[in-house]
Parts: structure tokens; C-alpha cells; sequence
């Protein structure tokens, strides 16, 4: 895998406003990361550490108060390539309302293809598999207010799809859903990676959802503090519940257990590993 998106030495404020006389507080603080092309990358934080900033620095949303972040080989900081940017590296916000802009479920994913000047033939056929990718295309006649939160989502994604990014960046995009709505987005977001090679960069607050990807990144207070497989990251209990975040659950059982003076393997991730292993305690 090549490299896809470089952040170098990135540190971010907000300005100060009107009148203020402190300076804006610095929210990212010489961030260092590369991404990997095919990547499926979440980015876990309590809030205020950074992470959706950081988000929205990879699509150009927000721009480097210092440092450099380039994608695809194209520096965010220039404004004349900023449109070709936006279509290698697609985002998806929290709340899908505010994504949705038609009555009608094709004529959403269309919108941005018209804007684009898609001829109609391809843009039918991007509407079409956009649509199917997601596995909302029945639903296409239908009005986005008729659906549920976790079929919203899957449409801004598939707005997204039908842009043809090589990277996709949702920020915190399940975190207005309910547990059924969040596992239809978690398993779009899973097959798009896995069967479309697209890059994922998944901003969460949900550890489950942290587990299902390939590398973690955990941030505080505008910096990396972890960066590894989701096995590794979370071996780190105490590290983890000592930034104001949990463990999958699984992962924690298997550490008060050794807490209490029980082996238990330090890498357990799943339910089904957490009770093999201790089946394997009552066995010996």
C-alpha cells in the first residue's frame, strides 16, 4: 500500500475572537501521521481532543495554522486544486440531516454529480451502484424523510460513493443512531473498504466500532498517544481509561481478571475470545 495521506508536523488554533486578548488555544499540537492507500484507520478521543478537528483537516474543511497535510499527493493548503481534493477525499458528517438536500432518495445522491456537469448516462449509472453499494436501492423513489437514521446515513454515504473518492472520512457518523442504524453503517463502511479498496478514516467514540478496523489512532488533548492494531491499542488498558476512554468489553473483563490474579491473555479483543479463555481457566 502506498501512501495516501501525509500530515506533517500539523498544529492547529482557532481565531481568537473580536476583541479577545488571549490567544486562540492550540487544538492540534504537531500532529505526525501517514495513511496507507486501502487503510481502514478510526480515530478514537474524548471530546476536545482533537480528533474531528483533525478530520476536517484532511478534507480541507479547516487549513494548518503550521504544517503541512497533503492527500493523493495535493496539499490542502492550495486553494486552486481545492475541488479536486474534495473529490479524492469525501466526508460524512454526524447528523445525516444536515447532507440531505432533495425530496427524492436518487436525486440526493445525484445532486453533486449535476453540479459536477456528469453526463446523465454515467451519472445514472453512479446513482445506481452508489445506491446498491449501500444497500438502499429499492428505497430510491422514496423521500429521505421516510426513512430511518441508520438509512439516512447510508444515503449521505452513498452521495459520497457517487463521487468516486479514493477516501472516505465520517465523523462520528453513527453517533445520532441506534444500535440497529449503527450496525448497517458500520457494515457499508466495512464492505467499502474491504470490497472497493476505499480508504476509510472513521472518527468514533465507540470502542466496538474502534475494534472492526484495522489501526487505531487514539488522541488527547491535540495529540497522538496511541497509534497501532486494534489489539495492540487496547492491550493498553490502564493507558486508555487513564485519557477518559473505555475498552471494548470483552477486553476489560479479560483485565480485572488478571487484576485478580488470573491468567488471562493481555490481547483479547472479541466475546468469543474472552470466553474461551476462560473456559480454558475452569478446564486447568
Amino acid at each position: 500500500m502506498d501512501e495516501m495521506i501525509q500530515i506533517r508536523d500539523l498544529h492547529f488554533s482557532y481565531s481568537a475572537g473580536e476583541g479577545e486578548t488571549e490567544p486562540a488555544e492550540e487544538v492540534l499540537k504537531g500532529i505526525d501521521l501517514t495513511i496507507k492507500r486501502g487503510e481502514f484507520v478510526a480515530v478514537l478521543g474524548h471530546n476536545g481532543s482533537g480528533k474531528s478537528t483533525l478530520a476536517k483537516h484532511i478534507n480541507a474543511i479547516l487549513l494548518p495554522t503550521s504544517g503541512k497535510v497533503t492527500v493523493e499527493g495535493i496539499d490542502t493548503a492550495d486553494e486552486e486544486r481545492i475541488y479536486e481534493l474534495r473529490q479524492k477525499a469525501g466526508m460524512v458528517f454526524q447528523n445525516p440531516d444536515n447532507q440531505i438536500v432533495s425530496s427524492i432518495v436518487e436525486e440526493d445522491v445525484a445532486f453533486a454529480l449535476e453540479n459536477l456537469g456528469v453526463p446523465y448516462e454515467e451519472m445514472r449509472q453512479r446513482v445506481d451502484e452508489s445506491l446498491k453499494a449501500v444497500n438502499m436501492y429499492e428505497y430510491r423513489q422514496h423521500s429521505p424523510s421516510q426513512l430511518s437514521g441508520g438509512q439516512k446515513q447510508r444515503i449521505a454515504i452513498a452521495g459520497v460513493i457517487a463521487m468516486q473518492p479514493d477516501c472516505i472520512i465520517l465523523d462520528e457518523p453513527t453517533a445520532m443512531l441506534d444500535p440497529q442504524g449503527r450496525r448497517e453503517v458500520m457494515a457499508t463502511i466495512k464492505q467499502m473498504n474491504e470490497e472497493k479498496g476505499i480508504t476509510i478514516v472513521l472518527i468514533t467514540h465507540y470502542m466496538d466500532e474502534a475494534a472492526q478496523s484495522g489501526r487505531i489512532v487514539v488522541m488527547d488533548k491535540g495529540r497522538v498517544v496511541l497509534d497501532g492494531a486494534p489489539r495492540e491499542v487496547f492491550s493498553h488498558v490502564e493507558q486508555v481509561k487513564s485519557i477518559g476512554l473505555d475498552v471494548p468489553q470483552a477486553t476489560e473483563l479479560a483485565w480485572e481478571l488478571r487484576r485478580a490474579g488470573y491468567e488471562m491473555p493481555e490481547d483479547i479483543l472479541t466475546e468469543q475470545e474472552c470466553t474461551e479463555a476462560i473456559m480454558e481457566l475452569f478446564r486447568s
